[in-house]
């Protein structure tokens, strides 16, 4: 198999980020977070989803938190300086991320849209969130995503 250079990794290599690559089979259909935590075999609290949210003023937001957590959308909104946000719809996500879904990362979406990643990942060793394709995962140091994906922590699970 040849090896699989996404977005999100060119990304992180050029700007020095240690990662680690993680993969796992998709070809049952089960892409669901929890699902990839065992079949990485990693705890479901490490690995992250990537959410991508429209406020009401119509601009776009990335917000990553715990695969098993969900978002809350006054958080979300009151992070974002918005009034409210709702979920973009699956239709949209290739569209405006250059992702698709169960395989969107927070990192070399086709625009640097405002990203928040959970406060529960402040302080933790390494989390896993997707690297930009079904079937890939990417490990890295929190800081290092806040970094390559120009974000910021915030509260935003219920």
């Amino acid at each position: 198999m040849a090896k699989v250079k996404t977005n999100a990794m060119r990304i992180l290599d050029t700007q020095k980020v240690p990662y680690e690559i993680l993969t796992y089979d998709a070809n049952d259909g089960k892409i669901d977070g929890v699902a990839v935590a065992g079949k990485i075999g990693r705890n479901p609290a490490q690995v992250y989803k990537t959410l991508v949210a429209v406020g009401a003023s119509k601009n776009l937001y990335v917000f990553v938190i715990p695969v098993e957590d969900e978002l809350d959308m006054k958080k979300a909104a009151k992070e974002a300086g918005e009034k409210s946000v709702e979920m973009l719809p699956v239709k949209d996500i290739q569209k405006f991320t250059g992702y698709i879904r169960g395989g969107c990362s927070p990192i070399g979406m086709k625009k640097n849209y405002p990203t928040y990643l959970d406060a529960s990942a402040e302080g933790m060793d390494r989390i896993i969130v997707s690297a930009g394709k079904i079937g890939f995962q990417v490990e890295l140091e929190p800081d290092q995503l806040i970094n390559a994906a120009d974000g910021k922590y915030a509260e935003l699970t219920k």
